[in-house]
């Protein structure tokens, strides 16, 4: 092959699922879609509704996804918690994680992850309210905006989805083609607040963003992790 010839373009099989968060996706795939042919999985082909009311349409089924890809990824969102109870699904993501070159993940993906068994032994982030969870499912975490522990590589809560997608393009690409398609996206955040993170919003402000997911995570998110994690516990 010449060296002007393109490398062969990445393969990338994304989880969807309904009420999924968009931007986790969204995010990742973007930075991504110049260099990769993207598979958006699901168990069946029907339309997925996110979080945003925006549709996607899966390409490809558990049964057909190709097992060959590069970066499987999984993306968070509110209906995580019904994913971690879909034997599928599950079986699914252990699958194309014994093959995959990279297993990523952002957000509430990375308790999805860790439910799947593909975490196991790995160091993650996750969203903050969500290190708990991912405790509770044996996977270390740690909380930085991106983690790489080998070919694990996760991010925290959906903003950092950009961050983290630069970071798996640069380790598949190299340095200089994730810094020029940063530069392309005109990633250059100044954000008009300083409280992106619990540490820098203060306890009173956390509080507040935390009520906001409180009846959520109660009623579906602490029931689901509970189950996942002992269907996860060896059998004596």
């Amino acid at each position: 092959m010449s060296d002007n010839n393109p490398p062969a373009k990445l393969k990338v099989a994304m989880l969807v699922y309904p009420r999924l968060t968009l931007l986790d996706l969204a995010g990742p795939q973007s930075l991504w879609a110049m260099q990769a042919e993207t598979y958006l999985v699901w168990q069946d082909l029907n339309p997925v509704i996110t979080d945003t009311d925006l549709v996607l349409q899966p390409t490809h089924t558990f049964e057909t996804c190709p097992s060959d890809i590069d970066i499987l990824c999984v993306p968070g969102g509110f209906g995580a918690w019904d994913v971690l109870g879909n034997q599928k699904a599950m079986e699914f993501l252990a699958r194309a994680a014994a093959d995959a070159r990279y297993v990523t993940g952002i957000c509430f993906g990375t308790i999805i992850m860790a439910a799947a068994g593909i975490l196991d032994g790995y160091k993650a982030a996750t969203h903050w309210a969500t290190y708990p969870m991912l405790e509770m499912l044996g996977v270390e975490g740690v909380r930085e905006r991106v983690v790489i522990d080998r070919n694990r590589i996760t991010g925290g809560g959906v903003t950092a989805g950009i961050d983290f997608g630069l970071s798996v393009l640069s380790e598949l690409r190299g340095e200089t083609v994730a810094k020029a398609t940063q530069l392309l996206i005109e990633y250059d955040p100044k954000p008009p607040f300083d409280v992106g993170s619990p540490d820098r919003a203060g306890e009173e402000l956390t509080q507040i963003a935390a009520s906001l997911v409180q009846a959520d995570f109660e009623n579906n998110a602490m029931p689901a992790v509970q189950a996942a994690a002992e269907r996860r516990k060896p059998l004596s």
